[in-house]
């Protein structure tokens, strides 16, 4: 009697944490951000950085033709990346039906989003003075700043990724001259492997 009380507990918890915790993210959502990124730093080092040592801690010169670049393919990345993973997570949502918008998507947003945009204001205060170096580092620390305080509303490989993102951006600040690369691997590869964990995980 006693372990089918403690069994109807556990599901209880089961069942109260998933109601609190949005729970559709899509491990296709993941893959595709990742490979999106990897395309934007290749595209990133082709156009901009190529035979360019704007990867140090002063301040460099960049013309106009290679900040529209650096603007245009930043952009792109984001719109497109951002897209996928709204859509796909959009349907795997349907697939499961839940609701899209709830009180629990705002919170996740709102906490999502106060990380991002203070960072996405820095680094455009760093680039505008010229310091281009930092602006890698910088990206990924604010976007595992951001995974993590979103983390107790979702999965928590949420918050691992969240972590290791801040780590890569730490190892990035000290060493700047790389800091292309470990970007690639922070919003690329790792986002591939999360994607991957939580396809084989969740079976979404």
């Amino acid at each position: 009697m006693k372990e089918k009380y403690i069994e109807d507990l556990k599901e209880i918890k089961d069942i109260m944490n998933r109601s609190s915790r949005f729970i559709s993210l899509s491990g296709l959502s993941g893959i595709s951000a990742g490979v999106i990124a990897l395309v934007g730093a290749y595209l990133a080092y082709k156009f901009v950085f190529e035979r360019n040592d704007y990867l140090i801690f002063d301040r460099v010169v960049l013309s106009t033709d290679r900040l529209m670049d650096l603007i245009l393919i930043a952009t792109t990345t984001l719109i497109v990346s951002f897209g996928s993973v709204i859509y796909l997570t959009t349907k795997e949502t349907r697939k499961k039906n839940q609701k899209i918008w709830d009180q629990q998507t705002q919170r996740i947003l709102i906490n999502l989003s106060i990380p991002l945009f203070t960072g996405g204001i820095i680094c455009l205060l760093f680039l505008s003075q010229g310091y281009l170096g930092v602006i890698p580092p910088f990206t990924l620390i604010f976007y595992g700043l951001a995974l993590v305080n979103v983390s107790k509303y979702t999965l928590n490989e949420i918050r691992s990724l969240g972590l290791l993102e801040i780590l890569l951006g730490l190892i990035a600040l000290q060493f700047i001259s790389f800091g292309l690369v470990i970007w690639s691997a922070g919003f690329g590869l790792l986002h591939i492997i999360y994607g991957f964990i939580i396809k084989a995980k969740y079976k979404s």
